[in-house]
């Protein structure tokens, strides 16, 4: 389950999304939330399915590798679709038994939720696996630079954020290691029920949190003593510039975006 977990990950290979500008990258990101958001039938999520399929194909980074880092949220997902199903309430009624009720706007309810779901994942997880955490984190700083005026701590911000991503694939590999180090000592994570599991994972999680303060700690010596004093009078290796690829980008999603909004506006309640 661990080597499932991509978010935070980075996939190493030459493509033109690679090349991207980091900046650029970020907010192809948050306009794509937006219209995953904006997105309430089959035709607007068939848009966003033939993006991300085209996203993979321009990036070089398998599809497959998207649909692996969705199994670890399987549960949630399925928990997803239940709630929305038998809680919500609709005219045209599908089935009726005793307290189980499912409605058509039910069914299409859970239906797109899961699917949100599914897509804000598989947009986020190529955003981190097309860029590396030193070029996300310069992205990040540069696109909040403009609220320095306010005194907003916009390097420190970025920096952080920066090293949670770059720890994660670091604290699954100690995670995988300790639990093959406590099975080969006799230990069971996955017989009993949910309280024995529960129980089963304080091994686990102990020297994961002992780990994870000493990385912490060995992280924070090696900065000082390289005399990292924040981003003031910092200057970078690479220089962030936007080309044409970047804008060609931009106007694609822009235009999924508008595709979306008509959608919307002129076939809602048509299809589906």
């Amino acid at each position: 389950m661990l080597k499932n977990i991509t978010m935070g990950q980075y996939y190493p290979v030459d493509s033109p999304v690679h090349r991207m500008d980091p900046r650029m990258k970020l907010v192809l990101t948050i306009i794509f939330i937006v219209t995953v958001f904006l997105s309430h039938s089959f035709v607007g999520y068939l848009l966003l399915l033939a993006f991300l399929v085209l996203a993979c194909r321009v990036s070089n980074v398998p599809f497959r590798l998207l649909l692996k880092g969705l199994r670890p949220l399987r549960l949630i997902i399925i928990i997803t679709f239940l709630l929305n199903l038998f809680f919500t309430s609709g005219e045209d009624v599908w089935v009726s038994v005793w307290v189980i009720r499912i409605t058509r706007e039910g069914f299409l309810q859970a239906l797109f939720y899961s699917l949100r779901l599914v897509f804000l994942v598989a947009g986020t997880s190529l955003l981190t696996l097309t860029t590396s955490p030193v070029a996300l984190s310069d992205g990040i700083e540069m696109l909040l630079s403009p609220l320095k005026v306010i005194h907003f701590p916009a390097h420190e911000l970025a920096m952080m954020m920066t090293i949670a991503l770059r720890f994660i694939p670091t604290l699954l590999e100690e995670t995988d290691k300790i639990m093959k180090a406590q099975m080969a000592r006799g230990a069971d994570f996955e017989s009993g029920n949910i309280l024995a599991r529960a129980k089963a994972m304080i091994p686990l999680l102990v020297p994961l949190f002992v780990s994870a303060f000493r990385r912490a700690g060995d992280l924070a010596m090696a900065m000082e003593s390289r005399c990292y004093h924040g981003g003031e009078g910092r200057t970078r290796l690479r220089v962030l510039k936007t080309t044409r690829n970047d804008w060609l980008a931009l106007l694609t999603v822009l235009c999924l975006l508008g595709l979306i909004i008509l959608e919307g506006i002129f076939l809602k309640g048509v299809l589906f």
